[in-house]
């Protein structure tokens, strides 16, 4: 008699594609390069695990450790055929999660690890770096405020001062809206010292020069004007009058109705695809 097949039924959903774009982008290798695990590490390496928790959250929408190892579990043909890993249910316990949590704290690995994927991710998929915007939002709610946590108060944009807050600053990668920087700081925190690090950041994950850094009128000191300027980058941001010295902006604008000082247009892509003008003024 022929011997009966055993068949094993698996949900396969998103998974293949998400796994396959987390390869492409080389999130593996690069985990692995820039977090090194300790010799007594066996199973998946930390670069997988770390690929699979990314696919399980944004496939599940849940970011909750446990609930990983048992959703790997009825997953084990489907991820081992598209890894190519021998993928076993112990190598997404919520212990070995932890773990790799502890790895991934490293500010400065991690600087390095954004660094990489970054240069990589704009070489596979050619983006341009044109422009890239920079600004902060806040998210306050009911909690607790303690020394040296991230929930404080400080100026609300809610218009709720008696609200914690954190504040949460991103360089997006314009028009595209990538990610290229992103930080959760407490929200007592000011706009403007912000800035300046972020766009730091930016010019070492891209590696490249004449970047247009665009954002509000927070960073439009002089200070932070010149240090963008230093390295061969643009800002544009509105210029408020804070910043100028008593009559300096009175100056400048006489010599524009004057005719003096000429107005450069700043065009930009309208909603058919023809040139729209935006805005006109002086580098």
């Amino acid at each position: 008699m022929n011997a009966i097949p055993t068949i094993l039924t698996e949900r396969v959903d998103d998974m293949p594609l998400l796994l396959e774009h987390r390869q492409r982008m080389g999130l593996p290798t690069l985990f692995d390069t820039h977090f090194p695990t300790h010799g007594n590490w066996t199973g998946l390496s930390l670069g997988w695990v770390s690929t699979l928790w990314l696919s399980a959250i944004v496939s599940r929408g849940d970011h909750r450790m446990g609930q990983v190892e048992p959703w790997v579990a009825k997953r084990l043909g489907t991820l081992g055929a598209t890894t190519g890993q021998a993928v076993t249910r112990i190598d997404c316990t919520d212990d070995r999660l932890a773990i790799v949590l502890r790895r991934l704290r490293d500010d400065e690995r991690w600087s390095a690890f954004a660094s990489a994927l970054h240069q990589h991710t704009v070489r596979v998929y050619d983006l341009s770096t044109a422009r890239v915007h920079v600004d902060s939002t806040s998210a306050s709610g009911y909690a607790t405020v303690s020394d040296h946590g991230l929930l404080q108060l400080g100026h609300s944009k809610d218009d709720r001062p008696d609200w914690p807050q954190v504040k949460v600053m991103q360089a997006v990668l314009e028009p595209l809206g990538m990610p290229l920087a992103t930080a959760v700081v407490s929200g007592e925190r000011a706009d403007a010292p912000l800035s300046l690090p972020w766009i730091e950041r930016v010019q070492a994950s891209l590696g490249r020069r004449g970047l247009l850094s665009v954002g509000d009128g927070k960073r439009a000191s002089r200070e932070t004007r010149a240090q963008i300027a230093a390295p061969g980058d643009f800002s544009w941001c509105p210029l408020p009058q804070v910043p100028l010295a008593e009559g300096e902006l009175d100056a400048a604008l006489e010599a524009v109705w004057s005719g003096e000082q000429l107005l450069r247009s700043v065009v930009r892509e309208g909603p058919q695809g023809q040139p729209a003008l935006s805005a006109e003024g002086d580098a």
